[in-house]
């Protein structure tokens, strides 16, 4: 079946360009990011996993690991490196995972089952359903599923984003607005009475409607 929101991500061990893993011991207290690729050397992967690398400190800045994958082996993960640190000035500073065996892939629904065989000799037609983004909370929970066409480079600074909320929403009970930015004013949730609200934000609230409640951001 399909993973859904909420449901505990798959674990895992895999070989990475930075040695064998297991992916909850792997994220441990953290948040993480798990961006998968159809193919080393593809041209618009190539962008992402360099973009990625030039903002990794924005991921470490929120306490989110950031983990990438590809069915290639890692001698050709490393040729890949190379070309992505001439081609876009950042060599990726986070591991790769060398999904050989397709496992990760399975696991997490990138692939179908009776996927089998050299790795090496698949196109990335073949393997174009891995090119998705999970993000996953401290509880080990999927909180992010992003699925994108092999044409379309996939924008990271709206993942930080969702991240900002993820984070927020999980410490306070409000919600995010359309297009909202960390700073911005969020939205009391709904499962806060009014009752229960005055006690949180005793200066109030705006109420367009009775059922929007807009606070400025709360802090820490």
């Amino acid at each position: 079946m399909a993973l859904a929101l909420n449901d505990t991500a798959p674990d895992f061990e895999a070989e990475t360009t930075e040695g064998r893993v297991r992916f909850h011991d792997w994220i441990g207290d953290s948040w993480a990011v798990l961006f998968s690729h159809p193919k080393d050397f593809t041209p618009v992967c190539t962008t992402e996993l360099g973009y990625m690398a030039k903002i990794k400190p924005e991921f470490d800045r929120r306490g989110v690991k950031i983990i990438g994958l590809s069915v290639d082996p890692l001698d050709r993960h490393a040729g890949w490196v190379s070309d992505i640190a001439e081609t876009q000035g950042h060599a990726p500073n986070y591991p790769m995972i060398a999904d050989t065996d397709y496992n990760v892939s399975k696991l997490y629904g990138m692939l179908p089952a009776p996927v089998s065989g050299d790795p090496t000799k698949r196109t990335p037609a073949d393997n174009q359903t891995v090119r998705n983004v999970f993000v996953i909370g401290p509880d080990k929970k999927i909180k992010l599923i992003l699925v994108y066409p092999m044409t379309t480079g996939r924008n990271f600074d709206e993942v930080l984003r969702v991240i900002d909320s993820l984070q927020l929403t999980a410490r306070h009970k409000v919600a995010t607005p359309v297009n909202w930015k960390d700073g911005e004013d969020v939205i009391i949730a709904g499962s806060v009475s009014d009752e229960d609200a005055r006690k949180q934000y005793p200066q109030g609230w705006q109420a367009p409607r009775p059922y929007i409640r807009i606070v400025p951001q709360p802090r820490g």
